[in-house]
């Protein structure tokens, strides 16, 4: 943990509302003018997507199973280091995995691809990290410990395999057995190398939904926001004041005395009112430990390194 140079690391699958803390986070880096810079896990990745797709044959065929929940289809060392390096001295290197069509034609690459290496823009407030391993602890590799604020975006199982299965079928044109398959491969590591992550985060956010989805393989839709509640579970460094949360969230309720509930509707909302006077903190002391006074009005306009 560093106090001069920060970090936010948010630890979930995509499926599970870790794009609503996103942009919760730029609604809160505009008001604070935070320039932060962005970390997708997805460029730790060890493999580009003709690679892994030739290493998870072979280690089927070996008998393993290989994925990118687990160490082994991870550079999890590059980014302790990356994480060791930001919050000693604000810079590191970093490159794009490029999901999308739109994202390889901006670097003129493929999909499935990496950009090169290359360092961050050394003036920033905040290193952002969204992927699978911002809480990971395997063997001698503690990224955990780094993080100043730890984010858990921890899903109802069923609820993450519906809203994985049907972006399978609708988006990529998986079919429903083959999307299956890859699930049930993928359960051992996410057993053994995500779930545990969300014991060491300061904050989780879950989303639970309030219709059936017993049958994840079924053809149910997804369940909307108006059909879920969110679960928001914090660790005692970081407990808020609960009654202003409870006045000015409509509908929020605490089940335990560090649990507050939320009408999904109102996620967006509810996570702003929580992050705000942590990043606020975080930023305040940094600035004051850089003696930085005149921040300009225009900076944290966006996020450093945000690939559309």
């Amino acid at each position: 943990m560093s106090a001069k140079h920060p970090i936010v690391a948010i630890t979930g699958a995509m499926e599970s509302g870790s794009v609503s803390v996103i942009q919760a986070l730029e609604r809160i880096f505009y008001r604070e003018r935070v320039k932060a810079v962005y970390i997708d896990g997805s460029a730790f990745r060890r493999y580009d997507r003709t690679a892994m797709r030739d290493e998870v044959r072979k280690a089927q065929e070996e008998g393993r199973v290989l994925g990118h929940f687990g160490p082994e289809g991870n550079h999890l060392d590059k980014l302790e280091s990356l994480f060791f390096e930001y919050a000693a001295v604000g810079r590191g290197l970093y490159r794009h995995y490029l999901h999308t069509t739109g994202q390889a034609a901006k670097y003129g690459q493929t999909v499935g691809t990496f950009t090169p290496w290359e360092p961050m823009d050394p003036d920033s407030d905040l290193l952002l990290y969204r992927g699978l391993h911002g809480a990971a602890l395997v063997d001698d590799i503690d990224i955990a410990q780094y993080p100043d604020l730890s984010i858990g975006i921890s899903p109802n199982a069923n609820l993450e395999w519906m809203a994985k299965i049907q972006h399978e079928i609708k988006e990529k044109g998986v079919a429903l057995e083959d999307a299956k398959t890859a699930l049930l491969n993928r359960l051992h590591d996410y057993v053994h190398h995500i779930t545990p992550q969300f014991m060491r985060t300061h904050i989780n956010f879950q989303l639970i939904p309030l219709v059936d989805t017993s049958d994840p393989f079924g053809a149910e839709a997804v369940p909307s926001p108006d059909e879920c509640y969110l679960v928001m579970r914090f660790a005692p460094k970081f407990l808020p004041d609960f009654i202003p949360l409870l006045h000015d969230i409509p509908g929020a309720f605490m089940s335990r005395r560090n649990t507050l509930v939320v009408p999904s509707s109102k996620m967006l909302m509810a996570i702003e009112l929580v992050l705000m006077p942590i990043i606020h903190n975080l930023i305040d002391d940094s600035r004051q430990l850089r003696g930085i006074t005149d921040v300009p009005e225009d900076r944290g306009a966006g996020v450093l390194g945000l690939v559309e």
